[in-house]
């Protein structure tokens, strides 16, 4: 399985925002330095396969903003005091449940379809 992902991530095409990055590590990656929400709707409009955002900040700015489709969540049994929440705090939606998942691990899988 993971050698799966690896094998699909390594193939993807990949944009990371960040001001302060100066270059990245991996193939097919190209940093920008903001968010441009109709950048992103274009490529959903032309791209062939999945589009994927990762971190909570950004994807609660594409949430907010209406350019996700689904939410997958992958909540782990780990207990670590503090960090950053899944999504930001202002952010309010009402996500229909599509699919729940547990894996032998603890691992849970959530798909949500995004109703902001």
């Amino acid at each position: 399985m993971f050698g799966e992902y690896a094998e699909i991530w390594r193939a993807a095409e990949k944009v990371v925002y960040s001001r302060d990055l100066a270059s990245v590590s991996s193939t097919r990656t190209r940093i920008e330095r903001d968010f441009d929400p109709d950048a992103v709707r274009v490529l959903k409009e032309t791209s062939e396969t999945d589009i994927t955002i990762g971190g909570a900040e950004l994807a609660g700015q594409a949430l907010g903003l209406g350019l996700v489709d689904e939410c997958h969540l992958f909540l782990g049994p780990v207990l670590v005091g503090g960090g950053k929440r899944a999504l930001p705090e202002e952010l309010r939606a009402q996500p229909e449940l599509l699919e729940e998942r547990a894996f032998r691990n603890g691992v849970v899988h959530l798909r949500y379809r995004a109703i902001v």
